[in-house]
């Protein structure tokens, strides 16, 4: 058992100073030991300064660029120079084609500049030579007669060009041209029908026309095919056959002279006459209108005279045959108040006999004739009715422009 003698004594040690002790020995010393060995008081003498990072990173780079081989320096610059030289070239590309438009402009009086589309690369080696591939032209909206073509696109091969040097042009020569006119059917349709015709494809060489033409107040359906063909070199012919006009379903008129054409009545309202007594009996008293029908002149007695044969003559399907072959225009010229009982407005019947084949045919005509050239020639190829309008291949020879 410990006495408080022992507790005592023991509480008095103390091991922190025998590390205390240690203060003054070697630990002190390797602390205080500058470890790069100089002497610490030319330490104390010398000024602190930042580490210039700046100049550090221009001797990287430096050391970088410096290290690269000589070829592939020589082909990045190679390099940049091309870029510069492409650039160079498709400005003047740009230029030139700017400046022919403006001078296709003024020179065939168009209301827009053209589209100019100079070929080949690079250019400006063709126009120091005084030679170009190849230049293609669109022309929008081009006044041909009473149409208007929709687009004139033209590609013209190895062309010369006249002048001093690449900065004086005056002119070029043509040697060969290709080319393609539409004439469309949407600006058919809106120039010749007023919107109230419509013109669509029918075949290789065929239009159909189809819609109403007010005559005298009366809108009457108008059916006529053209047929498309070529006016020698130069021009496009159109043929108008099959001209109908429909007065509702009363009648159609067909201009011409034959005994087919005319203004005669349709079958419907030739069925319906024969069920009207009264109306018959005013045709039948009028001679030329019975030579006409082919009715024999006893037959005719008889009808106006008796109901029983009056009905047997109008109720057979004949009746309404020879009805129908009655040309109503001569029977209005003859005698007009027939044609008023019939219900026909005399105002209609007199604007028809105005209303000939020509007429019509000309309202509906398709034609043009393509522009002279003051020099070298331009001929059509080939026409062709597609479903967007009217195509006509192009081809030219020794053609000039210029002064």
């Amino acid at each position: 058992m410990r006495t408080p003698h022992h507790i005592a004594t023991h509480s008095r040690f103390n091991p922190y100073e025998e590390l205390g002790a240690l203060d003054d020995g070697p630990l002190e010393e390797f602390l205080e030991e500058d470890p790069s060995g100089d002497d610490p008081s030319h330490k104390e003498d010398e000024e602190w300064a930042p580490p210039n990072h700046r100049r550090n990173g221009r001797r990287r780079r430096r050391g970088r660029l410096a290290g690269l081989p000589f070829a592939l320096k020589a082909v990045v610059g190679l390099a940049v120079l091309a870029v510069f030289l492409t650039l160079a070239d498709r400005w003047a590309l740009l230029y030139a084609e700017r400046r022919a438009a403006d001078a296709l402009k003024d020179r065939m009086g168009l209301t827009a500049a053209p589209e100019v589309e100079i070929g080949g690369f690079p250019f400006l080696p063709q126009l120091v030579d005084g030679r170009l591939d190849s230049v293609k032209v669109t022309v929008p909206d081009v006044a041909a007669d009473r149409v208007t073509l929709a687009a004139v696109s033209a590609t013209a091969h190895d062309i010369r060009l006249d002048g001093d040097g690449p900065t004086s042009v005056r002119g070029a020569r043509v040697p060969e041209l290709n080319g393609d006119v539409l004439l469309s059917f949407a600006d058919l349709n809106r120039e010749l029908g007023a919107s109230q015709v419509m013109f669509t494809g029918a075949g290789r060489d065929r239009v159909s026309a189809r819609g109403t033409l007010p005559v005298a107040g009366h809108d009457l359906r108008l059916r006529a095919d053209v047929r498309i063909g070529r006016d020698g070199d130069q021009g496009i012919d159109t043929q108008i056959g099959g001209i109908r006009l429909d007065i509702g379903d009363l009648a159609t008129y067909r201009p011409g002279a034959r005994a087919s054409e005319g203004l005669h009545l349709t079958p419907k309202s030739a069925a319906d006459l024969a069920r009207e007594t009264r109306k018959v009996r005013a045709l039948l008293t009028v001679p030329s209108v019975v030579q006409r029908m082919g009715v024999p002149e006893a037959t005719v007695r008889e009808a106006l005279s008796n109901a029983d044969r009056l009905a047997e003559l109008t109720g057979s399907e004949r009746f309404v045959h020879q009805a129908m072959r009655i040309n109503l225009l001569d029977l209005a010229l003859a005698h007009p108040e027939v044609l008023d009982r019939l219900g026909f407005d005399t105002a209609l019947l007199d604007a028809l006999s105005r209303l000939t084949r020509p007429v019509l045919a000309d309202r509906l005509s398709l034609g043009f004739r393509l522009p002279e050239l003051p020099q070298g020639e331009l001929r059509l190829r080939d026409v062709r009715v597609e479903e967007d309008g009217i195509r006509v291949r192009l081809a030219g020879e020794g053609l000039a422009f210029g002064p």
